[in-house]
């Protein structure tokens, strides 16, 4: 597939990571809002849009539930993306140089373990990718961010800490999202089995599946993402 694909952030933002991980062949299309995003699909300037519907820990996103049965577009896809939350700061600079942490609020609330441990002053910015942006321009060793391992790649820092956050099931479900319906693929032999399978361990709430990076799903134990119809906490995932 090629042409680009709409997300809601800056780049290295985690809307950006499961863009580039569902869709490795298209370019991603950073945009300032998630109107943004979908005005980009519905104009089109972009292919496809990558829209987070539902965090396992922050619950459920509103504005897109609010906007996307007005949009005129149709859900073609959803993408489950672990949240990895890596400790970033300049090249050079140590973990005893530390002394704030900056990132979204949702975000410095996944990583308090690390913030603690660290004595570290949590410092609330707009996204987590802006963040990082932030810290490569200070340029200041006591300073750090929370974000993804793709935002270190992008803003020329490096990882002090892999894996920071403090739930390892953290997972955000994305809709992908075009202008036109599309047919579901067909299912190879077998794996019309496993698939309903494992839509019938989320449904159950005892599991959640998460995208291997193979096309499949993984499950395993953990809060699951809950039906839409459920009511649940009305805070949007970090991005």
């Amino acid at each position: 597939m090629t042409g680009k694909i709409a997300f809601q952030g800056m780049p290295g933002a985690y809307s950006d990571l499961a863009c580039r991980d569902a869709y490795p062949g298209i370019t991603t299309l950073p945009c300032l809002s998630f109107q943004a995003a979908i005005d980009a699909v519905r104009e089109g300037g972009a292919t496809l849009g990558m829209l987070p519907c539902e965090n396992s820990l922050a619950g459920r996103v509103p504005d897109i539930h609010h906007l996307l049965p007005e949009s005129g577009l149709f859900i073609v896809g959803e993408h489950f993306q672990r949240v990895e939350h890596c400790l970033l700061a300049v090249k050079g600079a140590t973990i005893a140089d530390l002394r704030k942490a900056h990132s979204h609020t949702v975000a410095l609330g996944q990583v308090r373990r690390i913030i603690a441990d660290l004595n570290l002053t949590p410092v609330v910015e707009a996204d987590t990718a802006g963040a990082a942006q932030l810290v490569a321009e200070w340029g200041r060793k006591e300073d750090a961010a929370i974000a993804s391992s793709l935002a270190a790649e992008i803003y020329d820092l490096q990882i002090l800490r892999a894996n920071v956050e403090d739930a390892a099931h953290n997972t955000t479900r994305f809709y992908v999202v075009a202008p036109q319906a599309a047919e579901p693929p067909q299912q190879p032999a077998g794996e019309d089995m496993l698939l309903k399978k494992a839509i019938e361990v989320v449904t159950k709430g005892n599991h959640e599946v998460v995208s291997n990076g193979e096309g499949k799903g993984d499950s395993k134990p953990g809060p699951a993402l809950t039906p839409l119809n459920v009511p649940r906490p009305e805070q949007a995932p970090p991005q």
